[in-house]
């Protein structure tokens, strides 16, 4: 098949970043999945913006499209992101009835009420991590939803090499360390449980993605914070503000706030699956996470992770974990295991397609 694929090659677009999520999962796996029998042509536009006005974005994605013919245009777009693009732009694309569009919403949990909604229609296809999202695309008469979920990328790493990673920390946390996410650790400090971090906001900062997925194997307990990234006063600005991609504000149209006010109460309450989950036990690591909505769908609970709903209950778990080896080595065993066989992103975007193709 041949794909082009539109989205950011590098973290919040900035070109002196590490390569972006999206990078390292979607555009590596589309180009090595089923041995490489796609042709994916890349459409990295925050390097393009560099160089070119939106206008020229906008003409330039139109004559790739049409040069290249492509089966599937296959979008990861934003809010923030969705700003370089005219709807007019993707509804062409989608009209031309030689190509395919696809969209990858991944944040409908809080984003579907002032971007999500008003962005669908103009694809031929989307998808959602939000399983509560596919009835409110049903209700705006949008049909062609698919839920999926984030995944781990079995490309990026060498699974026999888990089995030979000795312990080297208690526990650790690898993300941005900040907002709930540092409360929680400080807490666990004063209870005399201390976290290794690595992250924005932490003292050990970034680490590389290979050198992410050896932390994972390297500690007994790896914890996962499921709830949205963001802050009371940030978010309650984003009611009236909004951020283009060149980094400006925006004044938000008056008939938008009651979408956005929605959205900041999704944000502040949700706990949500993050892509955290599957990296880290695809990487062969023992995962402690906060609970999250659906997540039992995707893992048996305590036989291939483990989850906690309040800190007592995190604070318990920690310690009891760290006194039972071979009950701690079994769970992640079993949910490494689960992981290279159903949550892979070549199995997700295999199913994908054939619903498209359906």
């Amino acid at each position: 098949m041949k794909i082009l694929y539109a989205a950011k090659k590098y973290n919040y677009g900035s070109l002196v970043r590490e390569f972006s999520y999206a990078h390292f999962n979607f555009y590596n796996t589309l180009s090595k999945m089923n041995n490489r029998e796609n042709e994916v042509i890349y459409f990295p536009f925050d390097e393009i913006i560099k160089k070119k006005s939106k206008e020229e974005i906008n003409k330039e994605l139109l004559r790739t499209v049409y040069r290249e013919k492509p089966d599937l245009a296959f979008f990861v777009t934003n809010l923030v992101d969705s700003t370089l693009f005219k709807r007019e732009t993707i509804k062409k694309i989608s009209q031309s009835g030689k190509t395919i569009t696809l969209n990858w919403f991944s944040d409908d949990h809080w984003q579907f009420e002032k971007f999500s909604k008003y962005w669908a229609p103009y694809f031929n296809w989307v998808t959602t991590t939000d399983h509560q999202a596919v009835k409110k695309y049903y209700k705006i008469g949008y049909k062609n939803v698919i839920e999926t979920q984030y995944a781990f990328n079995h490309y990026l790493f060498n699974s026999s090499s888990v089995e030979n990673n000795k312990k080297k920390y208690d526990i650790t946390f690898v993300g941005a360390v900040y907002g709930n996410r540092k409360k929680i650790i400080e807490k666990l400090k004063k209870n005399g449980i201390n976290v290794n971090c690595w992250g924005q906001g932490s003292a050990n900062g970034r680490v590389s993605q290979q050198r992410m997925f050896k932390i994972f194997s390297q500690s007994k307990i790896n914890l996962n914070f499921s709830k949205c990234s963001g802050s009371f006063w940030k978010d309650l600005a984003l009611i009236f503000f909004s951020r283009k991609y060149d980094r400006t504000l925006n004044i938000n149209n008056p008939k938008r706030w009651t979408d956005n006010f929605k959205s900041m109460n999704s944000s502040i309450k949700k706990r949500v699956i993050k892509g955290r989950i599957f990296e880290i036990l695809g990487g062969g690591g023992f995962l402690l996470s906060e609970y999250a909505d659906n997540l039992e769908n995707y893992y048996q609970i305590d036989k291939e992770i483990v989850c906690y709903k309040n800190f007592n209950e995190l604070v318990d778990k920690i310690k009891y974990y760290l006194k039972n080896d071979k009950e701690r080595e079994t769970i992640r065993e079993m949910g490494f295991k689960r992981t290279l066989e159903e949550h892979t992103y070549e199995k997700r975007f295999s199913d994908i397609f054939k619903t498209i193709k359906k």
